[in-house]
């Protein structure tokens, strides 16, 4: 893989793709959202507004620029195509994965998420994903359509099987949705102390995990820029030290960063708060 000269990279992330540990890709997909599109955008405005970033994290005591991640841009994804799209990501993420390297994906909508868990998968038959959200995403079909973001997370149950999903912030879904949820995988509100995550990670010690964050799983009055803003949800420094604890407590070998919707972001915070979550990720992921 090459990283054309004229492509810009979030800061920090301009290693050379043979010795990096991490890979940065953009999959800029929204061709099923179903209330405010734009999330297509998300991964480019993040990368150039990175530039107001520090690569420094007062937080993990870490820099970018002491680690090696290479950004390989944003992907060109067939639109109106949603399964040659999903099948692009996919071979994308297996190359990345069956090169040693963590693979983290800038969305897009919520079903990027499945080529990239079907990916992980197929080199960890064992994985389980961590999910955060503030939709269960559980619908066998939405409108019906099975290749939906509000149908990812049961495409992945399909992949997976019970016990092997683990979603956080919930706290929107149909009542067919949380029913179905009781039965096949575990799920609950963020709880501080971060009890049920802890308990996630007794049970999944040393199993490969696939870590996926929506971001409206955040409090619209933090990230109001997604496409389904939920209200509810929690705040950025709860955010945190779940993603610190996802980060040190489980073996993460793949991540995504989904929803964020520019056209919603009317000054700019957003793309700031989402920045410094995906810089708080990749410095997370190193060991």
């Amino acid at each position: 893989m090459r990283l054309n000269k004229n492509t810009e990279t979030f800061i920090g992330c301009d290693g050379d793709y043979g010795k990096a540990e991490i890979v940065l890709f953009g999959a800029p997909f929204d061709g099923t959202t179903s209330y405010r599109p734009g999330a297509r955008f998300g991964g480019k405005v993040i990368r150039g507004e990175s530039c107001g970033l520090e690569t420094y994290s007062p937080q993990s005591d870490r820099d970018l620029t002491e680690i090696n991640v290479f950004d390989m841009g944003e992907l060109e994804l067939p639109f109106g195509n949603t399964e040659r799209a999903l099948d692009e990501i996919y071979a994308v993420q297996r190359k990345i994965t069956a090169d040693g390297k963590i693979p983290v994906m800038l969305g897009g909508e919520h079903l990027v998420t499945l080529p990239a868990v079907r990916a992980a998968v197929e080199k960890h038959p064992d994985l389980a994903v961590i999910h955060f959200d503030a939709h269960a995403d559980l619908r066998d079909d939405y409108l019906g359509e099975k290749l939906s973001h509000a149908c990812v997370m049961r495409r992945c149950h399909e992949l997976l099987g019970d016990d092997r999903l683990y979603s956080f912030g919930i706290r929107s879904g149909t009542r067919e949705e949380f029913a179905w949820a009781k039965e096949h995988i575990f799920s609950e509100r963020f709880k501080l102390p971060l009890d049920g995550i802890s308990a996630a990670a007794k049970r999944l010690k040393n199993t490969p995990v696939y870590f996926t964050i929506d971001l409206d799983v955040l409090d619209p009055s933090v990230f109001p820029a997604t496409g389904t803003p939920e209200s509810g949800g929690v705040s950025y420094n709860e955010f945190h030290a779940a993603l610190a604890l996802v980060c040190s407590e489980f073996n993460v070998v793949g991540a995504d960063l989904v929803e964020y919707s520019p056209p919603y972001d009317l000054n700019g915070v957003c793309a700031a708060v989402a920045g410094k979550i995906l810089r708080e990720l990749l410095l997370s992921l190193k060991p």
